[in-house]
């Protein structure tokens, strides 16, 4: 299944003119700065905005069409969405709640699939339960159930995770991975958190101003020098690594990572086990040799292949380590005396670490 969107919508001062498409299984990342217009976006999508110029189809069919005048109603789009403020029926309990979504679908889900959903999401001991005495993460989810007891053709997740404190996002991102890996629908999920689009996301579309600058694998647009610390606010760049080993007389991780080896504190999945990592640019000290009796624990050996500048005094560097990329970003003065080029060879001295939602020092 895949979705179209082309839209163009003027809103006061504010003009989204943006196109771009995704398409399942999997989740596509909408990042980009508050005021966008990725929630306009979702909207649009949804049924909840008629824009004033474009073209919008899910699997093939048609929901909007200006030139031919065709606006398919909210309720017969087949588009599940999630909002940040849960919405639940205040008056029904979780259950209720979960079937007002089985009662909308095109086909209602038999109870086989009912209980899949709530398994999924972890609802079992919370059907009897009314929404007041749910947590911020339990209303999240059971929010999450409704729209897919729709059996939506598309899911639509309009920054479901930004009402939350660290923790409830910790309980919840769990149930958001089994999603993406258990479901064969498309996923849109729209967030301004460049963590939890690192964990989550396969593809991703930088929304800046109401215009759409770049789209594709997560990893290769985090690694776009046009992207860096510009207008997008891209802090970084993604990388996938797998869990070498483990040190516990150190409590300590070692990934592998591009033939070489980082080293985080310890975690809590076995050896072998793929996961996401999140290097920021000014995370990346550079080094023309190896660096001796320091506390950095990660050393990696790289070759510079860009250089562009930055914001300000900074410049930032395109590195290659193995076949990964990433991006360091320094001054302009020390770019200047280490006489920075392409196809130098020099250290990357990696200060800190994004895995899986911790910061690993």
């Amino acid at each position: 299944m895949s979705a179209d969107i082309s839209l163009r919508h003027r809103q006061g001062d504010f003009t989204l003119d943006a196109a771009f498409g995704f398409s399942g299984p999997g989740v596509t990342a909408l990042f980009g700065p508050s005021g966008a217009g990725k929630s306009t976006i979702l909207h649009a999508i949804a049924g909840l905005v008629r824009p004033d110029a474009g073209r919008i189809t899910v699997d093939g069919e048609t929901l909007f069409d200006s030139e031919r005048n065709i606006f398919v109603p909210a309720h017969n789009r087949r588009v599940g969405i999630v909002f940040q403020d849960a919405r639940l029926f205040p008056h029904l309990n979780v259950k209720a709640n979960l079937l007002y979504g089985a009662k909308r679908a095109k086909e209602k889900p038999g109870d086989n699939e009912t209980a899949s959903v709530i398994a999924l999401l972890g609802l079992e001991t919370l059907l009897a339960r009314q929404p007041r005495h749910l947590s911020g993460g339990e209303r999240s989810r059971v929010a999450l159930g409704r729209a897919l007891l729709m059996r939506p053709r598309a899911l639509l997740l309009d920054e479901p995770l930004s009402a939350l404190d660290a923790a409830r996002k910790s309980e919840i991102l769990p149930y958001f991975e089994r999603l993406r890996d258990e479901s064969r629908i498309p996923i849109l999920y729209v967030s301004h958190s460049m963590d939890e689009v690192a964990r989550l996301a396969d593809r991703i579309a930088i929304l800046n101003a109401g215009r759409i600058v770049a789209e594709g694998s997560l990893f290769d647009v985090t690694a776009n020098l046009d992207l860096i610390g510009g207008g997008a606010q891209l802090p970084g760049t993604v990388l996938e690594a797998s869990i070498a080993g483990h040190d516990a007389a150190h409590d300590m991780s070692e990934l592998a990572f591009g033939g070489e080896r980082l080293f985080v504190p310890a975690l809590g999945k076995p050896a072998g086990a793929r996961i996401r990592i999140r290097i920021d640019a000014q995370d990346v000290m550079l080094a023309l040799t190896r660096p001796e009796g320091i506390s950095a624990n990660n050393v990696l050996a790289a070759m510079v292949l860009e250089l562009r500048p930055g914001n300000g005094a900074y410049e930032d560097v395109l590195l290659a380590i193995g076949d990964m990329r990433l991006v360091a970003r320094i001054t302009r003065k020390s770019a200047a005396r280490l006489n920075l080029t392409p196809g130098l060879s020099l250290f990357a001295v990696i200060k800190s670490v994004t895995v899986g939602g911790r910061d690993p020092r």
